[in-house]
């Protein structure tokens, strides 16, 4: 396996849409008018709940903290029955329109694929799914018990591939959570930048969807 080349993917915001999902949620529960204002805010909380919750909460229970501490935050009451509604909502949210023939052509091109995502098993396998197309290997939070940017899913990944990282390259669209630690890795990334957001860390490529992809990474690790 060592000498195949392999494009490792962040899922949600990246693959999936991730924020379509959320803003959906919370219109439902808590309002239109006030549903982008509370998805930044939920950006900010996500992050706080996976570093600081002891023991290890998996993705399930942070979505549920997160909506229930956005909620007395705004005064409103989550519904009976609908604390749990993002992670119930999840295994639906929509694959980005780019995404199913940029990956069927890296398949066809002969790329190893991985998702390594802050997720749990069951949800991941869930969104793989709504991909359509198949991956190599699906690394979660679960798995190794941390959530990225900790380094516990690149740490992995390499146990269970011995991939070269020369011929390695990781896409995502958080710089937060994905290319700094990537880049701190020394990998070459990639940055799906879908809300034109600005660079910092610098990735080694930028695009504003998986469109050119398939050609981007050629360019990257020529075959």
């Amino acid at each position: 396996m060592g000498a195949q080349r392999w494009a490792t993917f962040d899922c949600y915001g990246t693959l999936i849409d991730w924020n379509g999902g959320i803003r959906g949620e919370l219109e439902r529960l808590i309002g239109v008018q006030q549903a982008p204002r509370l998805l930044a805010r939920y950006h900010e909380l996500e992050p706080e709940i996976e570093s600081e919750s002891e023991p290890f909460p998996t993705y399930r229970e942070v979505l549920t903290l997160a909506l229930e501490r956005l909620a007395e935050e705004e005064s409103v009451q989550i519904p009976e029955g609908e604390a749990d509604a993002l992670a119930r909502s999840l295994p639906d949210w929509q694959t980005f329109p780019d995404v199913p023939p940029a990956l069927a052509e890296l398949r066809n091109r002969g790329w190893m694929l991985a998702l390594l995502s802050n997720t749990d098993r069951d949800l991941i396998e869930a969104s793989q799914r709504q991909l359509g197309v198949p991956v190599d290997l699906a690394i979660v939070a679960q798995d190794v018990g941390s959530y990225k940017p900790a380094l516990g899913h690149w740490e992995r990944f390499y146990e269970a591939t011995t991939a070269d990282r020369s011929r390695h390259v990781h896409v995502a669209a958080s710089l937060f959570h994905d290319i700094a630690p990537a880049r701190e890795l020394g990998l070459r990334t990639v940055w799906i930048n879908r809300l034109d957001e600005q660079a910092d860390p610098e990735p080694d490529r930028e695009l504003t969807d998986l469109s050119s992809l398939p050609d981007t990474l050629e360019e990257l690790v020529p075959a």
